[in-house]
């Protein structure tokens, strides 16, 4: 355990930071080995050679709220913002497998992402955006196959080829049982859903990527830098076992793999930890699993400001920490991001908080200079010297996991759990007594009362939603979604067949993602945690 004593200075890993870094900092350190040239193996400095100088990132923000055309309209308003990609955000009734008129829905339908039913739902959600020229990420895990059929069906329906069908199905049901919550099957019927997806993507939408292995929700929940993308890793490497397990061949979906990450608030650990990610993950892939295409080693990934350090107090201080998060991200490499607004402490954002975060991507991306050179921070002796540190702690967790039995054992048996709520214990200790300043928070208050005005969400979306849901029930052809949803169950019941396909065709008929869900709930059950 880290001495966090006065006098000693230390990482969210507990990783000590002296005084001064100089050449005896990396004494032994090769950069031909360490380093390499961006786009090459092992990956430190950058997925592609020419890195921001070829194109910037993607810029996204995270949107979703209420009904479909809500949402729709901030789509389109954020795209003429200056937006390149949709990010959508689902409601906890849709992320559950529950249908809006589903009893449990009751008082969540739309509140903290759009509701999503239907295929109409996704039609209205699309509405009037071309979907062959527009990237689409997804946070969305136990019915990911569901929201991203909706998705092709929608496409389909607009002319869409499926190779122009672009975009990232989130489909990482791992870290629901380890930090987040959004569970519905046990893991092992879970991790099969998943590797279907993964054959199914590789098959039918060779552009799209079929998972995006997710660090930002554990870190939220409290881990460490290290211990996000040890963790996070860890569950990376289950997927590819299992998939090879399934009788994929790893350079057949490897490449489409893509990451999460959370931009946290230790300026120059979160540039190392994206730096020493990218090496880890190419070290495995190639040589644990023996991955011959330079593409399987690749890491691309996505990248969200701190959720978790916004600040209800002085809330317009979070615009200064998402843009320093943000600038760490893009130092580190990113190839998407999400800026947070600054009233997200508060409640969902409004238009004015979400241009002002747009718009701290687009002076980082086109004022600041920091996209003329690639990976301008290489070769800094405290850089290096913490990436690799960074490295050592996360291996090192690695390891512990699969000491454990592996990243799903050692979920089901709590190990990864108790080792993020003991983190995230000592960081509420360190800032309770003061050792960690949050400005605003227990450093620097000020007393004074801010207005911020706060979107809210009208009852009467909710009274809608469950009305349309109901006139589609009734104007849908009752027997051939019930045909369908047998064809559901009855495949779910053979481990041989890949669940995907006749999910499709019951979504095409019309049948609801309640319905979808509810038909392998009756196969694979429902998970309850271990106490």
């Amino acid at each position: 355990m880290a001495d966090f004593s006065e006098g000693n200075r230390f990482s969210s890993s507990g990783i000590e930071i002296d005084p001064l870094y100089d050449q005896s900092s990396l004494a032994d350190w090769d950069p031909s080995e360490a380093l390499g040239a961006p786009g090459d193996y092992p990956f430190t400095r950058g997925p592609y050679p020419s890195m921001y100088r070829g194109r910037l990132w993607t810029m996204r923000q995270y949107a979703g709220f209420g009904t479909a055309e809500a949402t729709n309209e901030r789509f389109r308003w954020l795209l003429a913002a200056g937006q390149t990609g949709l990010s959508v955000a689902f409601d906890l009734p849709t992320q559950m497998g529950l249908d809006s008129d589903d009893p449990r829905s009751a008082g969540e339908v739309g509140k903290v992402g759009v509701a999503i039913d239907t295929l109409d739902d996704m039609r209205r959600l699309l509405e009037g955006i071309p979907l062959d020229d527009v990237s689409t990420s997804m946070t969305i895990n136990s019915t990911a196959a569901v929201l991203l059929l909706l998705y092709q069906l929608t496409a389909e329906e607009q002319g869409v080829e499926p190779t122009r069908i672009r975009g990232t199905v989130q489909n990482d049901i791992l870290k629901e049982y380890a930090a987040r919550g959004t569970y519905v099957y046990p893991p092992q019927p879970s991790m099969r859903l998943v590797t279907d997806l993964l054959a199914y993507c590789r098959d039918e939408l060779p552009a799209w990527n079929p998972i995006s292995i997710s660090g930002y929700h554990i870190r939220e929940a409290g881990s460490t830098a290290a211990e996000e993308i040890g963790l996070t890793l860890s569950n990376g490497l289950a997927y590819v076992a299992a998939a090879v397990a399934a009788g994929l061949e790893v350079d057949e979906f490897a490449p489409r793999i893509s990451f999460f990450w959370n931009g946290h608030s230790d300026f120059f650990e979160e540039i190392a930890k994206y730096r020493a990610a990218r090496r880890i993950w190419a070290d495995h892939m190639r040589n644990e699993f023996g991955a011959s295409n330079p593409d399987s080693w690749r890491m691309r990934f996505h990248t969200q400001t701190a959720g978790s350090s916004l600040t209800a107090q002085q809330p317009e201080n979070n615009i200064v920490r998402t843009a320093l998060q943000a600038l760490s991200a893009v130092l580190g490499g990113t190839q998407s991001l999400h800026t947070n607004a600054f009233d997200e402490a508060l409640g969902l954002p409004t238009d004015h908080s979400a241009k002002i975060a747009l718009r701290t991507q687009q002076i980082i991306g086109f004022e600041s200079g920091v996209t003329d050179t690639v990976d301008p921070l290489a070769g800094s002796y405290y850089v290096e010297s913490l990436t690799d540190a960074v490295e050592e702690v996360a291996r090192r967790i690695m390891r512990q996991i699969a000491d454990a039995g592996g990243a799903v054992t050692a979920i089901e048996t709590g190990v990864v759990q108790r080792m993020i709520e003991d983190s995230a214990y000592r960081a509420a200790q360190r800032v309770e007594s003061g050792e960690t300043v949050v400005v605003g928070v227990n450093s620097f208050v000020d007393g004074a009362e801010t207005d911020t005005s706060v979107m809210s969400i009208d009852p009467a979306l909710e009274r809608d939603q469950v009305a349309r849901l109901a006139a589609h029930r009734a104007d849908r052809d009752g027997a051939a979604v019930e045909r369908a949803l047998d064809r559901v169950r009855t495949d779910a019941a053979d481990a041989a067949t890949n669940i995907v396909r006749p999910m499709k065709e019951a979504l095409r008929m019309g049948a609801t993602l309640g319905e979808v869900s509810g038909e392998l709930s009756k196969v694979f059950g429902h998970y309850r945690p271990p106490t």
